[in-house]
């Protein structure tokens, strides 16, 4: 009785602890929205059930949220309003642990554009030419020499040891 007692009181300070959290939370989130310069908010590492309760509220105020970061330890939740949703390289900088830099992004997709262009004009060009690209015996030539075989068949007579 005493033990489930004292579970019941563990469970209701949990309880209590997410509720203002949340609340915590909700007004981190209410004052994110009237931040007029703000386009994304960062917030600290937190454990799963943090991070899933402010994607609740995220949600509910009608944002877009994500989590980064590699290890339980170091996750955190990333809050972007909606006419600020990131592109999916954003997304994938803030994966690989990078800030995003929309400059060194436009480089990256015009350097993709180049390589795109020459590749097109690669096949442009037309396909290669069917067949091998080199004759079979070049291929051989190592082993057999260029001319052991015409002076094998120049030299070949009947074996007379076998009658012919």
């Amino acid at each position: 009785p005493e033990q489930a007692a004292r579970m019941k009181k563990l469970q209701e300070q949990e309880k209590r602890q997410k509720v203002e959290f949340r609340k915590r939370m909700e007004q981190e989130v209410s004052q994110f929205i009237q931040a007029t310069g703000e386009p994304r908010r960062r917030f600290q590492p937190m454990n799963k059930i943090e991070r899933s309760i402010l994607h609740d509220v995220a949600e509910v105020a009608g944002l877009t949220s994500f989590s980064f970061g590699d290890d339980e330890d170091s996750r955190y939740v990333m809050v972007f309003k909606k006419e600020f949703a990131p592109s999916d390289e954003e997304l994938d900088a803030y994966r690989r642990g990078e800030e995003w830099d929309p400059a060194r992004a436009e480089e990256r997709r015009r350097l993709r554009e180049l390589a795109a262009q020459q590749e097109e004009a690669e096949l442009e060009c037309g396909p290669a030419p069917p067949g091998p690209p080199n004759d079979y015996k070049d291929k051989y030539r190592h082993l057999i020499g260029s001319d052991a075989a015409k002076a094998a068949a120049r030299t070949m007579e009947a074996n007379k040891a076998y009658g012919c």
